[in-house]
C-alpha cells in the first residue's frame, strides 16, 4: 500500500509540474499575440462616393443602415472594446474584411448602374431572409438586430431605390453630389 501511494506522489508529481508548464506556456503565447494587433478599419475622411453623399437618402433608412450595416460595411468601424483581445480582434477584422468586400458603402457611388442595382438587390435578399447582419455582429452590437418593421423599411427602401436607379439616376443623386452635372 505504501508502495501504491509512493508511486502515485510521484506521477501526481510529474503531472502537476508538467500541467504548470503548459499553463505558464500558453500565458506566455496569449501575452505574445496581444502585441500582434490587425489594422483598424477606421477613416476620417468623408468619401465623396459614400451612399448618402452620393444618392439621397431617407433619414429613416440612413440610420438604420448606420447602426445595422455600416460597422462592417463601410470605411469606419466602431470597434468593441475585446476588440483589442488577440484573436478575437483578428476574428472580427476578418469579418469586417470580407464584408468590405462584398459591399462598401463607403464606395457605392462608385457602382454602375448594373452594379449599383444588383447590390440592392442583395441587400433587399439578406435582410428579407435575415442572413445580415450577421447573427454573432447581432450577439454585441443589440442595436443592430433589426425588428421586422425596420428590416421591411430596408426592404422598401432597396425595391423602390432600385427602381429609381435603373429608371433615372439622376432623380437619386444627392443634390450636393458633384456627379449631378455629368452625362448620363
Amino acid at each position: 500500500m505504501l508502495k501504491n501511494v509512493f508511486w502515485f506522489i510521484i506521477v501526481f508529481t510529474e503531472f502537476y509540474c508538467m500541467a504548470k508548464k503548459i499553463f505558464y506556456s500558453i500565458i506566455a503565447l496569449f501575452a505574445i499575440l496581444q502585441l500582434f494587433q490587425p489594422d483598424r478599419n477606421i477613416s476620417n475622411e468623408n468619401f465623396k462616393t459614400e451612399l448618402a453623399n452620393h444618392y439621397q437618402i431617407p433619414d429613416s433608412v440612413e440610420t438604420l443602415l448606420n447602426k445595422a450595416c455600416y460597422d462592417c460595411h463601410s470605411n469606419n468601424t466602431d470597434y468593441p472594446w475585446f476588440y483589442n483581445i488577440q484573436p478575437i480582434g483578428w476574428y472580427i477584422q476578418n469579418k469586417i474584411d470580407k464584408g468590405k468586400h462584398k459591399l462598401n458603402f463607403s464606395e457605392f457611388g462608385n457602382l454602375t448602374k448594373k452594379e449599383a442595382v444588383d447590390e440592392l438587390d442583395n441587400i433587399k435578399e439578406m435582410i428579407d431572409k435575415n442572413t445580415m447582419p450577421l447573427h454573432s455582429y447581432r450577439w454585441i452590437n443589440k442595436d443592430a438586430d433589426l425588428t421586422i418593421e425596420q428590416r421591411h423599411v430596408i426592404s422598401q427602401w432597396t425595391t423602390d431605390f432600385s427602381k429609381q436607379i435603373s429608371n433615372d439616376s439622376t432623380a437619386t443623386l444627392n443634390k450636393d453630389s458633384s456627379l449631378q452635372n455629368l452625362p448620363q
